[in-house]
Order: C-alpha cells, then structure tokens, then sequence
C-alpha cells in the first residue's frame, strides 16, 4: 500500500482526514508541540494514533518556535486574550508552512507519496490552509528534491488537504463519525487548556457549527 505522512494534532479535523484517507495508505502520524496553549492536543493525538492504527507516530518538539513567535498570535502568547469569533490574532505565522516542511522531509525518507492536512473550506480566514498555498508548497519542494525525483532515488510529492478536496468541516465530521463511532467527541479543538473544551473559543464556536451542520448530535463536554 501506498505511504502517507499526516500532519496530526489530535484535533477533530486531522482525525477525520485520517478516516477518509486510512483505505488507500498506510499512514504516518506527525504531532508538532510548537509552545501552544492547548497542549492537550497532543495527549488526544496520542490516543488517536494508537484507536486509528497508524504505523508510526512522532511528537516533534519544535518549542522553541514559541519564543520566536513571541507575542505575535494568541495560540502561543501568555499575555494575549483567545477571541470567541475569528481574528487575525490566531493566525500563527506561516504555522502550516514549518509543520508540512518537516512533514514533507520525513515523506521523502519514508518514499511517501502523500503529505496531509486538515485544512478544510471553513479554514479560509488561515492563508496557510488555502489551496493555493498548498500548491505552491508542493512545487517548491518537489523542485527541492527534483534531482532525486528524476533519478528515481526519490518519490514526488503531493500535498492533500480536504480543503483541496472541496470537503467542509461537516463533511469531515459525517466521514469520521462513521469510522470514529462516539470516540470523535474526545478529539480535541480547544484553544484553552483545560480538562473539558472551553466552549466559548473561536474554534470551540467552530467545532459546535460544524457539528450541528452535519447533523450530529455533538456529545462533546464543554464548560460553557
């Protein structure tokens, strides 16, 4: 079967990716602890990998992205307020670029084919999600390994995202759910850091939407 390296956060998103793509390739997990708030993401991500069989799963600690990203987004600072709705401030600068640059150089190791994300229609406030972003990505790297590409000593790659698909969050969630069962409300979104969602994040907000779109009766435990 064909490999596929997925970028991995525990999140509802990157788990369903995984339902939709676990028929056709063997997938390979990576997991970013990049000094963001919500650190329990990781622990879901952990228990995901393992509930969703994927061959190989790495936390990658890249913290010290943290202090270079300094106070420039509300994910890693200490100091600045999560917003309810969407605001430029949860933008972390060109996050999907460092996470698919390490994603993409472990698929090239790995002779992979495929380099996946959970960006989806709804991600389209994120640049870093669209699909012309992650085009653009996919060229620039293949030419970065062009040589070995022509001489067979390396596979090409393709970057996948639902996004390019044309597939919502809904659709996400009508695709995971059917794999998941009720395992998928332990996914998690949260901004926040706590035991239970917050419920009043943006992403929280975004994950209820979503949830209702589909149709789903959303049993995630929220604070508020």
């Amino acid at each position: 079967m064909k490999k596929a390296v997925i970028v991995f956060s525990g999140g509802v998103d990157s788990v369903c990716a995984v339902s939709i793509l676990k028929s056709k390739y063997d997938l390979y997990g990576i997991t970013f602890s990049y000094g963001q708030k919500a650190s329990m993401e990781i622990k879901a991500a952990k228990e995901f990998a393992k509930k969703l069989k994927l061959r190989d799963h790495k936390i990658i600690d890249i913290g010290f992205m943290k202090n270079l990203y300094g106070d420039s987004n509300v994910l890693t600072s200490t100091k600045r307020k999560i917003p309810s709705e969407f605001e430029y401030s949860i933008v972390v600068p060109i996050r999907n670029a460092v996470f698919l640059s390490i994603a993409s150089a472990w698929a090239y190791s790995l002779d992979a084919q495929l380099v996946a994300y959970g960006a989806h229609t709804g991600d389209s406030h994120y640049p870093d999600c669209r699909p012309i972003f992650a085009k653009k990505l996919e060229s620039a790297f293949n030419q970065g390994e062009i040589d070995g590409i022509n001489s067979q000593i390396r596979q090409k790659i393709e970057i996948w995202s639902p996004y390019r698909k044309g597939f919502s969050k809904s659709d996400l969630l009508k695709s995971g759910i059917k794999v998941l069962g009720d395992s998928i409300f332990k996914t998690w979104s949260c901004y926040s850091n706590k035991k239970y969602h917050c419920g009043n994040c943006e992403s929280c907000n975004n994950r209820k939407i979503a949830f209702e779109k589909a149709g789903i009766n959303d049993k995630t435990k929220y604070l508020n």
